[in-house]
């Protein structure tokens, strides 16, 4: 992949509006965008299918965390809507990351649909020490993503989601260079890190061995987002 390739630029905003705006103002440098739950549950399905209309990519950012069936049914039906990526929690166990994994390869081969990448959320970023404690984890936030990480490749998954500081952890646990590291909370090196710490710029981030950079208002909120993806991939390509 080429640096532009490996950027997922989130349209975490309010409106279609906003997001078709930006897929416009975007498009000549970026071809993956992420829709969360905010966009998807005010647009829902049909958004996703205009938005892919426009010839881009789509990682659908719901991560997916029941018991197995209705988990390998959203699967299915994400696979069905011709999303290119989209996720589950890792914490709903091997059964549940099997049984979805299941689900979609069986309906690629019997309906002819494309293989979307499966991943899953390991710990999320705004989780630490404390959160674990709280809902009675064993071991620190490392420990506990690394294994996570290892129970996602054991269940057949394609990759994780996980913080900049635990890209080089993911990559010695899980040996196959084939596995994805998709990691959000990057800041470029000419964005203000404002209250934010221990941060990774993109290019530290894809040097330590992430494959994708899900990266937000850096791009979203700056006055001319095509200039600030410009910008990040000229950061990457250095």
């Amino acid at each position: 992949m080429n640096s532009s390739e490996k950027i997922i630029v989130a349209l975490d905003v309010p409106t279609t509006a906003e997001a078709l705006k930006l897929v416009e103002q975007l498009r000549q440098h970026i071809s993956y965008f992420k829709i969360g739950s905010q966009l998807f549950t005010s647009a829902g399905p049909a958004f996703v299918r205009d938005i892919l209309s426009c010839d881009v990519r789509i990682f659908l950012d719901l991560k997916f965390h029941d018991i197995p069936n209705t988990v390998a049914e959203a699967a299915l039906a994400a696979t069905r809507l011709g999303v290119s990526m989209f996720n589950v929690h890792a914490g709903g166990g091997s059964v549940m990351m099997a049984e979805a994994l299941k689900r979609v390869k069986r309906a690629v081969a019997e309906e002819g649909l494309a293989w979307p990448a499966m991943i899953a959320v390991t710990l999320l970023t705004s989780s630490d020490q404390s959160t674990m404690d709280e809902l009675g984890i064993s071991g620190n936030p490392a420990s506990y993503v690394e294994r996570l990480a290892k129970l996602t490749q054991a269940a057949g998954l394609h990759g994780v989601v996980a913080s900049p500081k635990e890209i080089t952890l993911i990559r010695e646990a899980v040996a196959d260079p084939e596995f994805l590291v998709v990691t959000p909370g990057v800041r470029p090196a000419w964005a203000a890190a404002n209250d934010q710490k221990r941060v990774m710029t993109p290019r530290e981030a894809i040097a330590a061995g992430a494959s994708y950079l899900v990266i937000g208002r850096p791009i979203t909120a700056h006055p001319d987002p095509a200039e600030a993806a410009a910008r990040v991939i000229a950061e990457i390509s250095e």
